[in-house]
């Protein structure tokens, strides 16, 4: 684990993920979990928040979004390139066995819910990862998560271009009410709703738990889905972070006045239902609040 200082580590491999989204790897230790962040520096430019989006104890990978001067500069880079990393950093997901996580990502969100795939399996849970983009060229990780054991894929996409046309919500709230007739569900039978529906009942004694990544009025909607409905859900929640460990209060969020980078990202529903902005309005660096 890092200390509180940037430690200069280099790039070992660049995967281009979709047009605007590459994934960096770096060789080191990192010991993660699913959820949590690290601080990127580029002397000189910036120091940013990223969510860890792979980790197996000896690398770990970045999944980072092109925008802004630091990602502009970052997707510049060549293997073998140093960049400074601090962390890991916040709350993670909850890691549990016999359980059946419904997961919920949009656009780059999908980072720590591959990785909270990948770990949840070897305990023997199930998962539907549910991922959805604007189009099908930036819906991510599809491939990396479909062949793991007790995993089913949801795709859906804005255009309509692969799965689902419509909000990727959309589909957790045909999934979590059972579609117990799939075949006038807004998706299709084939994306196995009739197992699902059986798992939800308790036929094989799991517990359902609803996590979720990406833009926040998306996971306003998740959030607002399982509270209706009494269903436990995680949710990532993104501010504005400086320093990564509770020191500048940048990304405190009202009214509880707690700071994301380390009571969060990751909260509980019950939590996350208690923080007033959320799915309303965020701060810039100037604190200037900013409606969703």
């Amino acid at each position: 684990m890092f200390d509180g200082l940037p430690t200069f580590i280099p790039i070992t491999n660049i995967v281009d993920e979709t047009p605007s989204v590459k994934t960096f790897y770096f060789s080191y230790p990192l010991n993660s979990k699913p959820g949590q962040f690290v601080m990127l520096w580029i002397p000189g430019l910036d120091q940013k928040p990223f969510s860890v989006g792979y980790d197996d104890g000896k690398k770990f990978g970045l999944t980072i979004f092109n925008r802004g001067p630091l990602t502009k500069e970052l997707f510049e880079m060549k293997v073998g390139d140093r960049v400074g990393i601090s962390g890991p950093y916040g709350t993670a997901f909850s890691v549990k066995p016999n359980t059946h996580y419904i997961m919920v990502a949009g656009g780059y969100g999908a980072a720590p819910l591959g990785f909270l795939t990948e770990e949840v399996v070897k305990l023997g849970s199930t998962v539907d990862f549910c991922v959805g983009a604007r189009s099908a060229e930036h819906l991510l990780f599809e491939d990396r998560v479909k062949n793991l054991d007790g995993v089913t894929v949801h795709l859906a996409t804005d255009d309509g271009s692969n799965g689902y046309k419509g909000y990727v919500t959309d589909l957790l709230t045909v999934i979590l009410n059972g579609a117990k007739d799939p075949s006038t569900a807004v998706i299709p039978v084939e994306t196995g709703i009739k197992t699902l529906d059986s798992r939800l009942r308790g036929n094989d004694n799991k517990e359902t738990l609803v996590v979720t990544c990406g833009p926040e009025l998306m996971e306003r909607k998740v959030l607002d889905t399982c509270t209706d409905l009494g269903v436990q859900c995680e949710i990532s929640i993104e501010r504005y972070m400086k320093c990564g460990f509770g020191v500048c209060g940048q990304c405190c969020v009202d009214p509880l006045g707690i700071t994301m980078c380390v009571e969060g990202p990751v909260v509980s529903g019950q939590l996350a239902n208690q923080i007033t902005e959320f799915g309303k309005y965020h701060r810039d660096k100037s604190g200037v609040k900013h409606n969703f």
